[in-house]
C-alpha cells in the first residue's frame, strides 16, 4: 500500500474493483476537502455508484441522494442529478492541472454548485483547468479506477463500497 504521510488528509476508497488511495489537498481546496471528509465520515459515499464513466476522460460518482445503492432515494435513472442535503460549495478553482488521477468536484453550469459529486480523471484533461475545484490525487489504485465499467449512463455500475479518512480506518 502507498505510504500515507498524512492520515487526516488521505482517503481510503474501497470499490467493487479494489482499493484506491487518495491524497487530499487541504491547502488548495479547504472547503471541498472538508466536505469530502465530512461525507466520508458520515458513510454517505458508501454504496454510491459510478454513474458516468467516459473512456479516456473520467469516472464520476458521489451522488449520495440518487446514486446510493440501498438508499431511500436510489434511482439509477436519476443518478447524477442529486447531491447531499448540505449547502453547495463556493468554487475553489486553482492552477493545479487536471492530470491522470486528479480528483475534482463535479458541478452544474454555476461555478458555486459543487456539493457531493466528484470525478477522477483517467487522462490529462487540460480544458477543465481553472474551472473545477481540484481536491485530491490518486496515489495508489489508478489501475483499479481504469477497470470501472464505462457508460453514460453505466449499465450495472461499479460502486464505492466504503470511503474513509485514513486516520479513522
Amino acid at each position: 500500500m502507498a505510504e500515507i504521510k498524512d492520515p487526516e488528509n488521505t482517503i481510503l476508497m474501497e470499490t467493487t474493483k479494489g482499493k484506491v488511495v487518495i491524497a487530499l489537498f487541504p491547502d488548495l481546496a479547504p472547503g471541498h476537502v472538508a466536505r469530502i471528509k465530512e461525507l466520508s465520515r458520515e458513510g454517505a459515499y458508501d454504496g454510491v455508484v459510478f454513474h458516468r464513466v467516459i473512456a479516456d476522460f473520467m469516472a464520476q460518482t458521489g451522488d449520495v441522494k440518487f446514486g446510493k445503492k440501498g438508499g431511500d432515494s436510489f434511482n439509477p435513472g436519476r443518478a447524477g442529478m442529486g447531491g447531499s442535503e448540505k449547502p453547495d460549495l463556493k468554487a475553489e478553482f486553482s492552477a493545479t492541472p487536471h492530470v491522470r488521477g486528479t480528483c475534482s468536484m463535479a458541478r452544474s453550469q454555476s461555478p458555486n454548485s459543487a456539493n457531493s459529486q466528484f470525478f477522477i480523471c483517467f487522462t490529462d484533461a487540460p480544458w477543465l483547468n481553472k474551472q473545477y475545484s481540484v481536491w485530491g490525487q490518486v496515489i495508489e489504485g489508478m489501475d483499479i479506477i481504469d477497470q470501472i465499467k464505462k457508460g453514460e449512463p453505466v449499465s450495472d455500475p461499479d460502486s464505492i463500497l466504503s470511503m474513509k479518512v485514513a486516520a479513522d480506518a
